[in-house]
């Protein structure tokens, strides 16, 4: 791993055009140019002052935390104040006060609910230990469950057996289960939901991904749709009730009704016992975050919460909001973020809200976890629309304690296991000298995503 970056020319904290292949890169805006260009700047000047090499400066806690700020003096210029990253500017030459403020000194239980594994004809062992690098050893997620990306049966881009040797090199680490998977089914092609009780008896999964906008000829579905009706059944019948569901990210010639969440609030209300977890929570690249407004025509994350409020679906209750690729876009504008998380927090509940980053499509999920753990909801959109303060203990249940309990995992139990495993052990040795690439794999321009696997079917 030697001589990555030498020259430190990649920042910790990565604002890029990336997607995960599921919509069009959008080009960065100039505030985030800006942003950039401050952090750089400022690595610069505070390796010099710590008289340390760039490189060094930047894979150290204080290379994050000053990158973060210089994140905040870009939007500030730029007039965007309702979200940002709140620590203290003396993080940025304070290594100690850098680690307390953006890790590793933290010690959240971390539950990844949307990781995902890129299979390539290079061989699985190569890409799997890629994975395991950048999840489980430049980042302090603890568990991922590992999800797929629509396909027809007979073309799926990653198959269960390829996620499952994945899981079986991390379980063959000492066996503490760090990886769970799920099941692709969409109901509205022929063979998934038949193939649900292979999907449940071999492979063991923990719940089921589909795409309300993906099916045959273009068509989406709905669920309470016949076909999606059934497959509602069908996991009830499993005893696996827990239905992962794609919404917002329209991508290609799919359905954009079908990817709207006006259906959400329907089966929730009709399917109590059902655990529906809305992956990207709605949430549109092209839709500007703003206050939630009944009077008007929703779009993006509104059509989440106008659904819930319309069929009386209360917080805390059977709806998860999900954050995969939400949160990651969201954080080149945090007064974005602040509209997004703020609805999302009120409508859903802080027990509802669930952590996902889309990795490895971004590469390591460090960033995105040290950027959440320092964020924050301004006072000013606080008082306004009734959002919540980004407190500690609200932070702790998005990282992980609110899927711990949709997975039926014991926190407590799981760190005290991952806290002495393999990996455990290897990471720690591995932290001594860490080299993390800040490195993304998606798609960063509109011809490299056009070339990107898109269903066809």
């Amino acid at each position: 791993m030697a001589g990555i970056d030498p020259e430190g020319r990649r920042l910790p904290i990565k604002l890029d055009s990336t997607s995960n292949g599921e919509f069009a890169p959008v080009p960065l805006w100039p505030a985030n140019l800006e942003a950039n260009r401050l952090a750089h700047e400022a690595a610069a000047e505070n390796s010099k002052r710590l008289a340390c090499s760039k490189r060094s400066f930047m894979t150290s806690s204080c290379g994050a935390a000053s990158t973060l700020l210089a994140f905040n003096a870009a939007n500030a210029a730029a007039g965007k104040t309702g979200g940002f990253f709140d620590l203290p500017k003396a993080a940025g030459l304070d290594l100690q006060l850098a680690r307390a403020q953006v890790g590793p000194a933290k010690q959240e239980f971390i539950l990844d609910v949307q990781g995902h594994f890129i299979d390539t004809p290079k061989g699985n062992a190569k890409n799997a230990e890629v994975f395991l690098k950048d999840v489980f050893m430049d980042s302090d997620t603890d568990v991922m469950v590992l999800s797929f990306v629509p396909s027809a049966r007979n073309a799926e881009p990653v198959t269960i057996q390829a996620a499952d040797e994945v899981r079986r090199l991390v379980d063959k680490l000492e066996g503490t289960h760090r990886l769970l998977l799920h099941g692709r089914v969409n109901p509205n092609q022929p063979g998934d939901l038949e193939g649900m009780d292979e999907l449940h008896q071999k492979w063991g999964v923990s719940a089921w991904k589909t795409y309300t906008q993906y099916g045959p000829k273009g068509e989406g579905y709905f669920l309470y749709d016949d076909v999606g009706i059934r497959f509602i059944e069908k996991a009830r019948a499993l005893g696996v009730k827990n239905i992962c569901i794609h919404k917002g990210l329209p991508f290609g010639r799919r359905s954009y009704e079908h990817s709207q969440c006006s259906d959400i609030g329907v089966v929730a209300k009709r399917y109590p016992d059902v655990n529906f977890l809305i992956y990207h929570s709605g949430f549109v690249s092209t839709v500007t975050e703003k206050a939630y407004d009944a009077s008007a025509k929703s779009d993006g994350i509104d059509t989440l919460i106008a659904s819930l409020y319309k069929h009386h679906v209360k917080p805390n209750s059977n709806v998860y909001a999900e954050l995969g690729s939400t949160w990651r876009f969201l954080m080149r504008d945090p007064e974005q973020a602040a509209h997004a998380l703020g609805k999302l927090i009120v409508a859903c509940g802080e027990n509802n809200v669930l952590w996902g980053t889309d990795s490895i499509w971004y590469g390591s999920p460090q960033d995105q976890i040290q950027a959440f753990r320092t964020f924050q909801i301004s006072e000013q959109l606080r008082e306004r629309h009734g959002y919540p303060e980004i407190t500690p203990a609200l932070r702790a249940k998005v990282f992980g304690l609110n899927a711990a309990k949709v997975y039926g995992l014991t926190p407590a139990d799981v760190k005290r296991y991952t806290a002495r495993d393999a990996i455990a052990k290897k990471r720690a040795a591995y932290l001594e000298n860490p080299e993390p690439h800040f490195r993304t794999y998606g798609p960063k321009t509109r011809r490299e995503f056009l070339s990107v696997f898109h269903p066809a079917g």
